[in-house]
């Protein structure tokens, strides 16, 4: 079975993580978004930062859970690339964009979920 929900938004904030990526942020927002359940923000500070993120994250978590986003939008020279893996949506920004759009305020009423943390086991 393909992963999916905040285990997949976990992985793709952990590979973010492996490359350096800036400030990572992980929101449920089932209940809160019709577009997606999950949203990952990340920033990097130059253009070939933000295409190694785009890379690592697309590579890491094909790698370790054979899962490859639906679609993508933007590419980094844009300073804004959106990685859609359906159930969950990866933001990769510039700082400078990320400050001006300002996603953590629009997204306030949502969940942050602790990406570092293990997920609680199921119960038996």
């Amino acid at each position: 079975m393909a992963i999916q929900g905040a285990e997949l938004a976990r992985a793709c904030a952990l590979a973010a993580d492996e490359i350096q990526a800036e400030n990572i942020r992980v929101w449920d927002l089932r209940g809160i978004s019709n577009l997606t359940d999950f949203m990952v923000v990340c920033a990097g500070s130059s253009m070939p930062h933000l295409r190694a993120i785009l890379r690592d994250i697309s590579g890491l978590v094909l790698e370790w859970h054979g899962t490859r986003p639906a679609n993508s939008e933007g590419k980094a020279d844009t300073r804004w690339v959106i990685l859609d893996y359906i159930d969950v949506m990866v933001h990769v920004m510039h700082q400078e964009m990320r400050e001006y759009y300002g996603l953590e305020e629009l997204w306030s009423k949502a969940k942050e979920i602790d990406w570092r943390k293990e997920p609680d086991a199921p119960p038996a």
